[in-house]
């Protein structure tokens, strides 16, 4: 085995002989008698993006005699004989710190002289550009707003290792652009998306994130205990049984925008704590939320965007609507090369589910391979915007029977860009009917289905009291995000995704 010291180790002794000379600062200002984390300080005033907007037109030389004040970390500094600069990066941007030795004290200077790269500061000074036409701050003035005790990763030009980065999100948000574009992004989305439901007369409601009885998908749980109560209780898997209570008790079109819980693997468009909106309109059938679905998405693209088209991978997507209905069982007909539907003989189902590689499971019906082939062969290939429409009965137990097609509901999901983005549908309002549909995954489950829905004695009680005709939908908000930022992973779009511990 080589004696000689590995990247990483390497890497740790630099890191720690660098610590050791920053703490040897932070002590060197204490002796002085100063705070390195001091409180009370007069806030910035401006921002890079507000100078660089207004004085972007500059030329080269010029001054301004326009005082300003700036705060942020310092992520660059360059020395060159009497003269420092630095950069300093607030949320909006980057702006220069022009620095002359005889624009402050001998003691200022060699305070400024003693920053770090990730240092937090104030500093006052003149908007002006240097002469090779740099927006400059030449400052007059500066405080140390908090010394920072370890370097930055790779100097300022942005980590790497994907792990550090997902692992350790203030780095990233610090030396990477990107990460700060998608999280911005995020949150005008969601903002946006908040506007549109709104703004057409929905309620934001607010509904248990932890539930005596999972509900509302089709979904494993993460289960914990209530010690007061001594019982076991789970973190929601979805709202919508929630929701639907309201809307029986009068509130006619409500939403949320909840974070969502489920026990299951995590993957580039997975993970288990995630974020939806939810919305339920009385009086709408599946049409009626689809074209709603679709007047929210084009208001959050253009607000985002500011247009209807967007990049994605190498591909250019059109989100004009409308977007085509397309059956499940044509496109799956389409794949297998035979017409099949969720009323075909489940032997011949379970025959082409075979042939497909797809491992068939006691219980299976027709519609569950049905919808098993849709996933395997026909969902990875939808660019879309495209509805997929009428779900089969099995794989839907919270969806009215369709009016016309046997074995189907009125279901949908949208696909974009190859991802489901929403899954909605005409509400099954019929309390009867949802008995006999919670029964059947009731026994699904007894198989070994530990995703199956549960029977809700207290959701069937709220339905046999009337719930008026209803439409529903969710969105996934993170792979929107990711879809309207030109993202492949959810964990780009996260702002802290479950990982492996290290």
């Amino acid at each position: 085995m080589s004696d000689e010291p590995t990247v990483e180790e390497t890497h740790e002794e630099e890191t720690n002989r660098l610590v050791a000379i920053r703490r040897g600062k932070l002590r060197a200002i204490l002796d002085e008698g100063r705070d390195p984390f001091p409180v009370g300080l007069a806030a910035p005033t401006d921002t890079a993006a507000e100078l660089h907007a207004t004085h972007g037109g500059l030329g080269p030389g010029e001054e301004t005699g326009i005082a300003a004040r700036v705060g942020g970390r310092i992520i660059n500094i360059r020395s060159f004989g009497k003269l420092r600069f630095a950069v300093l990066q607030d949320p909006t941007g980057t702006i220069q710190l022009f620095v002359a030795k005889g624009a402050l004290s001998e003691d200022d200077f060699a305070r400024f002289d003693a920053l770090d790269h990730g240092d937090l500061v104030v500093a006052d000074g003149e908007v002006m550009t240097t002469k090779k036409g740099e927006l400059s701050l030449k400052v007059t003035s500066f405080e140390l707003a908090a010394k920072s005790l370890r370097p930055l990763p790779d100097k300022w030009h942005g980590l790497q290792d994907k792990q550090t980065r997902f692992r350790r999100r203030y780095l990233d948000l610090i030396v990477n652009e990107d990460a700060r574009r998608i999280a911005v992004a995020r949150a005008r989305i969601v903002a946006a998306l908040r506007k549109a439901y709104a703004d057409e007369g929905y309620l934001e409601v607010e509904t248990p994130m932890l539930q005596v009885q999972p509900g509302g998908a089709i979904a494993r749980p993460f289960t914990t205990h209530h010690n007061a109560l001594d019982i076991d209780m789970y973190l929601r898997i979805a709202p919508e049984l929630y929701l639907k209570r309201l809307v029986v008790g009068g509130l006619d079109r409500v939403f949320e925008v909840n974070r969502n819980f489920r026990n299951e693997g995590i993957d580039q468009t997975h993970n288990p704590e995630f974020t939806m909106l939810e919305a339920y309109a009385a009086w709408y059938d599946a049409e009626d939320v689809m074209a709603m679905c679709e007047r929210a998405i084009a208001s959050v693209a253009t607000e985002v965007l500011d247009s209807m088209t967007v990049e994605f991978g190498d591909t250019t997507l059109d989100l004009t609507a409308p977007w085509p209905r397309r059956p499940m069982a044509d496109l799956v007909s389409a794949a297998v090369g035979e017409a099949v539907s969720a009323v075909t003989p489940v032997e011949q189902m379970e025959a082409l589910a075979e042939h497909h590689g797809i491992e068939v499971k006691p219980g299976w019906g027709s519609g569950k391979l049905l919808t098993e082939l849709f996933e395997e062969l026909v969902e990875p290939h939808l660019v879309g915007p495209v509805f997929v429409v009428d779900y089969p009965v099995e794989t839907s137990p919270l969806a009215r029977v369709h009016r016309e097609k046997e074995g189907v509901t009125e279901r949908f999901e949208l696909f974009i860009g190859g991802w489901e983005i929403a899954n909605g549908f005409t509400e099954l309002n019929d309390p009867i009917d949802q008995r006999r549909r919670f029964e059947a995954q009731a026994a699904v489950r007894d198989l070994g289905d530990d995703e199956a829905h549960v029977i809700d004695e207290d959701y069937l009680l709220a339905l046999e009291h009337g719930m008026p005709p209803t439409g529903g939908i969710g969105i996934g908000v993170d792979r929107l995000v990711m879809l309207l930022t030109n993202t492949t992973s959810i964990r780009e779009v996260v702002l802290f995704p479950h990982l492996r511990p290290e």
